[in-house]
């Protein structure tokens, strides 16, 4: 997708050392296109680790930090430094390497939800609006091509007017007490922010507004702990409001016994429904009222004609998870060449700073709602942040 557009952009890593799950993700979708090269790191905050981490990708010595604060210093002093950095920590370490970063003017990428606080959300907002860089969020289920069809065809009306939608997100590696890297932290309030609200129910989220082009308007909430000792949040019910009348549900869950990565989703309107699950990513079901269901695949007829990520494979070879990464990776290459060297932003679907403070509002109204009984929380408008008219994203 974008071989032969120019030279890889030369890339960093904040976090993803050994052990860590997303942070192999990142690099794998990073150079799937050739648009990246990992060339700094400062993978892990243990600095025999963050030695060890880097090494085994093969990064030259002086290019191995312990400590992104002199990753950030000494990478913008270098005439062939990082033009871009990844950062794949922890909730609660995103905001301090994003700031870091963003005021060196390098390009940031980022792993949801965008911070453990709104607090920390906000001032990377702030970060991003006095910065020339670009920051991106990683929605990655944004970019299924499937997923892109399915908002071409809401917004084209081939619903019509939307009445019901239902979005879910269940897993069941929570299901008992767990000790890992991965459980640890993520189980943990003071590095999370939040439980499966927060980890998944953001990207329920985020993809429900996504294809639909709605605002969820209201919420009410009920957030369990169901793992006895469990400090966060393990399975949520969300009721919901939307602009224009449309009502809907979201359940989050990572103790729902079978279910391994079950983000699904289903739109209502008064002409048509879809439904879309993550795990068959490339199947769209489309019925059209008083009609048989169609079924939608990447690459067959019947789908929008614009707004689709290029094919990688011919139809019939599947692209998923990976692709979805590496999908928002290739467009956001094509943002940062456009902005150095002075060109248009490309249009596009590249999530950033607004969809993470958009993401941390859900979060907050959730815990807000659960704490007083499931009471209705209006969810304030999106946060905006003013940005030099050259930077301009499409969120």
């Amino acid at each position: 997708m974008s071989e032969g557009e120019g030279p890889p952009i030369r890339l960093g890593m904040v976090g993803g050392g050994e052990g860590a799950f997303i942070g192999a993700v990142h690099r794998m979708a990073a150079r799937l296109d050739g648009a990246f090269e990992l060339l700094a790191g400062a993978l892990s905050s243990d600095p025999a680790r963050a030695r060890a981490s880097g090494r085994a990708l093969g990064l030259a010595e002086d290019r191995i930090h312990t400590d992104f604060e002199a990753m950030a210093a000494a990478e913008a002093a270098r005439p062939d430094g990082i033009e871009a950095v990844a950062i794949v920590t922890p909730n609660h370490l995103h905001a301090g390497p994003a700031r870091a970063f963003l005021a060196r003017g390098i390009d940031v990428i980022c792993d949801k939800p965008l911070a453990a606080s709104m607090a920390e959300a906000r001032a990377m907002a702030e970060a991003a609006a006095a910065s020339e860089a670009l920051f991106v969020l990683t929605h990655n289920y944004t970019a299924y091509p499937m997923v892109r069809a399915a908002r071409g065809m809401v917004a084209a009306g081939a619903l019509g007017p939307l009445r019901v939608v239902q979005v879910e997100y269940a897993q069941d590696w929570l299901t008992e007490a767990v000790t890992s890297k991965q459980a640890d932290w993520r189980t943990d309030p003071a590095r999370a922010g939040a439980g499966a609200v927060g980890d998944i129910g953001s990207h329920a989220f985020n993809l429900l507004e996504f294809v639909t082009g709605l605002r969820v308007e209201a919420l009410a909430a009920e957030l369990h702990s169901v793992v006895p000792g469990r400090r966060v949040d393990d399975n949520a019910h969300v009721l919901l409001r939307l602009e224009g009348g449309a009502r809907g549900q979201l359940w989050a869950s990572q103790v729902a016994v079978g279910n391994a990565n079950g983000l699904r989703l289903r739109l209502y309107g008064a002409t048509g429904g879809l439904e879309w699950e993550q795990e068959a990513p490339e199947r769209l079901w489309h019925t059209p009222f008083g009609a048989p269901k169609r079924l939608l695949t990447r690459g067959g007829v019947g789908l929008p004609a614009a707004g689709l990520p290029p094919d990688r494979l011919p139809a019939g070879h599947p692209e998923g998870y990976l692709e979805g990464f590496a999908t928002l990776y290739a467009e956001a290459a094509r943002a940062i060449r456009a902005r150095r060297t002075g060109q248009p932003a490309p249009e596009g679907h590249l999530p950033g700073i607004g969809d993470g403070l958009r993401g941390m509002a859900f979060i907050a109204a959730c815990q807000r709602s659960s704490a007083d009984d499931a009471a209705w929380v209006t969810l304030p408008p999106a946060e905006t942040h003013p940005r030099r008219p050259d930077r301009r994203q499409e969120n």
